[in-house]
């Protein structure tokens, strides 16, 4: 939701509250360099697919279609422009379906507070002392049941011009997700689109007392909101002036803020412009709702819907459970859940069902970020996908700065083993550093081997942000937002992006030769990704055995086996911005047994530029593969046979 870290204290207190575990988590045994890694049950359906796997494609959506290049902090939505919904267009979409996206994640597109004007379309006007930024952050919604005026061409019409999106992304064979945020809402929620018969948050809540289970907020009775004490450097709107600017908010009694701060005057750093919402979760953490019994670890989804059937349930349950229905029946295809670890794992029982109910193939993908709640949430709370940060990304991020080791990465692998098709890989999002700022790795070559382990190493999606694949380096201050992150809170052009467009032709026209050949590798590899059998199917490492016997071979090396019924796969990765020595990779003799091969020689070809070839030695069953390796080599190999 907000640029990390922002474990501050109380966050971790709305942590507390919302994830006490409902299972004891197991860690599976890890596997050796012996047992190939397709053994468990979700892999070995994945490797009979004979399909490649899911490639997410995370687009800021105000910011996407924008050509204005002014850029100037603070601005407004008239001096620095704004993307809109029409600017994904045929050719826009044809663009991104080149880079093998099967699921296109709209970020930013729930009405969410904003300082533009739009009450001449009845929407009231937001107080800038509770907004982050001019044009908002995505995370404090306003109105769950319409759109973002700013992406309308005709604000009024906003609804129906989302839903003709919605089309023309489904007749370019990509599904559609957007966000959902359970844990909080905008501090001014006002949801004036609500279909009939539906109440809004918060509008029948008894305001005398903290907490009581049916109340959607929690309150701190007898106390007013205040607004933060702003930081010295820091001044609302860039000090511009503006009516509601004056210091205050009208709110009483106070709420408790989005990341669980129980305080009327929340601190700068917390998540001002947000209030939590009670899921049942009382203020000492102890539930007012029923467990959901341990051994709905091992139960269907089918099961966990009629668990809930006839249950009384917190009224913000049955909110949100609407809210998603409604989204689902206007022809979304599945949800990103913010921060989901801060809302309890029986309310994810109960809305994955539901949805699951009415579209069996919707794209459930959460943000979590604590490893040993990793299978509750995707056992208990029937969650699909979850975000790989905290284990491989960060592990993966520490490698390519140079104080980091792939050896770690080996070791999450197998930690991962029994939900790894679960653990969605990236290596940008909106909450990230670019991998081209100086903050990451200062040059987006370097991520190009990153990028390959993180897209090849497992079965699990893999998703990209929005100008990664032209090497976006996030360089300026737009105001709210800071340098190293694309802003999420103010109007603003995205320059090696912008290049990309090339004014509305999304040709790549205006792109540099750097970010051109950068934007080939990309629609190469993950093209590759999405398209090929062995992607869904067996893995096992090699790296180990490599780093015992082979001259040269160092941790800054990654090699390893993918491989299904049709296809046979060594890939490697140098993340060192320097050639090794000739070195010979050996591959085990159990994994040479696995691949069925015999004493002999084989042709490895190259297959994302079918520029090299090499040969595959077996004897007295051990394979050897002799590589000659270029800084940042990114070497997909196929057995030929």
């Amino acid at each position: 939701m907000h640029p990390k870290p922002f474990m501050l204290a109380a966050v971790s207190a709305a942590l507390m509250l919302a994830c006490q575990p409902a299972v004891e988590s197991q860690n599976p045994s890890t596997q050796s360099s012996t047992q190939p890694a397709g053994e468990t049950e979700e892999q070995a359906r994945a490797a009979k697919s004979g399909d490649g796997k899911a490639v997410v494609y995370q687009v800021f959506t105000r910011l996407f279609g924008n050509t204005n290049t002014t850029n100037k902090p603070w601005g407004t939505l008239e001096e620095n422009g704004v993307g809109k919904f029409s600017d994904f267009t045929d050719e826009a979409l044809a663009g991104i379906k080149e880079l093998g996206v099967t699921h296109v994640w709209y970020t930013g597109v729930p009405h969410h507070a904003v300082i533009r004007d739009y009450t001449e379309y009845g929407i009231s006007l937001d107080d800038p002392d509770v907004v982050k930024g001019r044009a908002g952050s995505p995370y404090a919604v306003k109105d769950y049941y319409n759109v973002s005026p700013d992406l309308a061409d005709d604000p009024a019409n906003r609804l129906q011009e989302f839903q003709a999106l919605i089309a023309r992304t489904h007749a370019h064979d990509m599904k559609v997700l957007i966000d959902i945020v359970p844990n909080h809402v905008a501090r001014n929620y006002q949801s004036i689109s609500r279909p009939e018969g539906v109440a809004d948050f918060g509008a029948s809540d008894d305001t005398s007392v903290a907490y009581a289970r049916d109340n959607n907020f929690y309150y701190i009775p007898g106390e007013a909101f205040q607004v933060p004490a702003w930081p010295d450097d820091y001044q609302v709107l860039g000090g511009e002036s503006h009516p509601l600017a004056d210091g205050s908010f009208d709110e009483y009694p106070a709420k408790w803020t989005g990341n669980g701060s129980r305080a009327a005057q929340p601190a700068f750093d917390d998540w001002y412009e947000t209030v939590k919402i009670n899921f049942g979760v009382r203020p000492d953490g102890s539930y007012d709702f029923d467990s959901l019994p341990a051994e709905y670890a091992q139960k269907s989804i089918e099961e966990h819907y009629t668990f809930w059937q006839g249950r009384d349930v917190p009224d913000s349950w049955e909110k949100f459970r609407d809210i998603v229905l409604y989204w689902t029946e206007m022809g979304v295809d599945g949800f990103r859940y913010d921060m989901a670890e801060m809302v309890p794992v029986e309310f994810w029982s109960y809305l994955n069902s539901h949805i699951k109910q009415v579209n069996p193939d919707a794209f459930l993908l959460a943000e979590v970020y604590q490893p040993h709640l990793y299978r509750d949430y995707l056992h208990l709370g029937r969650m699909d996908y979850l975000y790989d940060k905290v284990e491989f990304y960060d592990n993966l991020k520490w490698a390519m700065q140079g104080h980091g080791s792939t050896d770690a990465l080996i070791e999450v692998q197998e930690g991962m083993a029994d939900i790894e098709h679960h653990m969605l890989h990236f290596l940008e999002n909106h909450d990230e550093q670019r991998l081209a700022s100086p903050e990451f790795a200062g040059d987006a070559r370097l991520g190009m081997p990153a990028m390959l382990i993180s897209a090849t190493i497992s079965t699990s999606p893999t998703m990209l942000y929005f100008g990664q694949d032209v090497g976006e380096a996030a360089s300026e201050d737009a105001g709210f937002g800071k340098a190293s992150r694309t802003t999420i809170f103010d109007y603003w052009g995205v320059p090696a992006h912008q290049r990309w467009m090339n004014d509305g032709k999304f040709d790549g026209g205006a792109l540099t030769d750097d970010e051109r050949q950068l934007r080939d590798f990309y629609v190469r590899l993950m093209r590759f990704s999405a398209e090929q059998p062995a992607m869904n199917g067996h893995y096992a490492e090699i790296h180990r055995a490599n780093r015992e016997k082979t001259e040269h071979y160092d941790d800054k090396l990654l090699s390893y086996l993918r491989w299904s019924d049709t296809q046979k796969l060594l890939v490697v990765a140098n993340l060192r911005d320097a050639a090794y020595p000739p070195l010979s990779l050996t591959i085990p003799a159990d994994l040479i047994a696995a691949w069925g091969l015999t004493d002999g020689d084989y042709t490895l070809s190259e297959q994302l530029y079918g520029e090299l070839a090499t040969t595959l030695t077996v004897q007295d069953g051990v394979g050897s593969v002799p590589l000659a390796l270029a800084p940042l080599a990114s070497l997909i190999l196929q057995l030929e046979e």
